[in-house]
């Protein structure tokens, strides 16, 4: 989950590899299942994506009010803290306190930071060493759980661009040495979870804190797995052909979120299962590229990113769906990157990574959200509104 140093100009950090594992990636350009791992963080590099078969692609950003939605739109980091560009900011449980990853003007590589939510108290929890991605607060708030390769952190060449003549791509660059490690906010002491060689990220806590689902490449594909939350007892949730990652417990802890290419069509879709992976479910169904899904605390709901709707400059908005995949709505329609959103646990605030305002690279905003009741109710009842996702065959 590692962002871009430029997507525009230059291979990114998170494309060196460990000499553990060969590199692989998941790409839009050229094979399926091409030669370097991928990794899922802000802003890929787009492809050009399929003309889209319904309206609900279709965008006028002049008829689109993100009032309705979100208001008091503040940004949380920036250059002059010493973040040349920050990133997948979660919330602690209490809401006070933000946890990012941020690729710090005197490093090499991307570091977890937590921080106040009045901007007070940065400070960096990572090593320093190596790279870093995906943290994400424990249920009592004490603790952050992330993924790092700082034992080891040696860096090989990057690959080479996936991108077509003529054409956009987006792929995510993994690190093979990435490994599961959790802080102690009070005592700063840094725990390994998990030493199996291969891709272990994309970690997030059970609302009760006794489980860890997480993204790994144990095999030879990216799969989502459970844990106990000191790392032990590890078994596979979902093992689909494909890329399966950033898996999110729902609010009840009875279901997980994820994005999948399930449709083998390379532009990755949203989905919900239980625990037992057993009943897997699509969410959208779309020919864009769903990203980046995260629950509503009332579990009635899903934030999610959707990518590059049509022909002209790459584009990234914000959209809220139905668990059940059956009423979608616009969120943001700013011509800038916006991606990585989540709620407060609250439901009242949404966080998330952007260039709005001309920035030159992605910083974390927050802004009130008045779209939403705590309970799940529509509170914004006009606006852009999808018709409901049509099921792909066998969901």
């Amino acid at each position: 989950m590692t962002p871009r140093p430029d997507p525009s100009t230059r291979a990114p950090a998170a494309a060196r590899h460990s000499a553990l594992l060969p590199p692989r990636r998941w790409s839009t350009a050229g094979p399926r299942w091409s030669s370097l791992l991928t990794l899922c963080l802000i802003p890929p590099v787009l492809a050009e994506p399929p003309k889209p078969q319904d309206g609900s692609e279709k965008r006028d950003d002049a008829a689109h009010d993100e009032s309705r939605w979100i208001r008091n739109i503040r940004q949380l980091t920036r250059v002059d803290m010493g973040l040349a560009r920050s990133g997948e900011a979660y919330f602690s449980p209490d809401g006070q306190t933000v946890a990012f990853q941020a690729y710090p003007t005197d490093r090499s590589e991307y570091q977890i930071y937590v921080m106040n939510l009045d901007g007070s108290g940065l400070k960096m929890i990572s090593t320093g060493v190596g790279a870093t991605t995906c943290a994400y607060f424990s249920p009592d708030g004490r603790r952050v759980l992330f993924a790092a390769n700082h034992l080891d952190p040696r860096p090989v060449a990057p690959p080479g661009s996936t991108q077509p003549a003529g054409k956009r791509s987006y792929s995510w660059s993994f690190y093979p040495g990435m490994d599961l490690f959790e802080y102690t906010l009070d005592g700063g002491k840094l725990r390994q979870l998990t030493s199996e060689p291969g891709y272990d990220a994309e970690g997030s806590y059970s609302p009760d804190g006794k489980l860890i689902v997480f993204t790994t490449m144990r095999g030879d594909d990216q799969d989502i797995w459970i844990c106990n939350a000191d790392g032990s007892e590890p078994r596979p949730v979902v093992t689909a052909r494909g890329y399966d990652g950033g898996p999110f417990f729902s609010p009840d802890g009875k279901r997980i979120v994820y994005r999948s290419d399930r449709r083998g069509d390379e532009t990755m879709q949203i989905f919900v299962n239980t625990l037992d992976g057993k009943s897997e479910r699509a969410i959208t169904s779309h020919d864009t590229l769903h990203w980046c899904p995260f629950w509503h605390p009332s579990g009635r709901w899903i934030i999610y990113t959707r990518g590059d709707h049509g022909g002209g400059p790459p584009r990234y908005d914000l959209y809220l769906v139905s668990d059940d995949g059956r009423e979608t709505h616009r969120v943001t329609s700013e011509t800038a990157f916006d991606g990585l959103p989540v709620f407060s646990p609250d439901g009242k605030k949404l966080m998330w990574t952007s260039r709005r305002g001309g920035l030159a690279s992605p910083q974390v905003f927050v802004a009130d959200f008045v779209g939403l009741t705590p309970e799940g109710k529509l509170a914004a009842t006009e606006g852009e509104t999808s018709p409901g996702t049509p099921r792909p065959k066998g969901q």
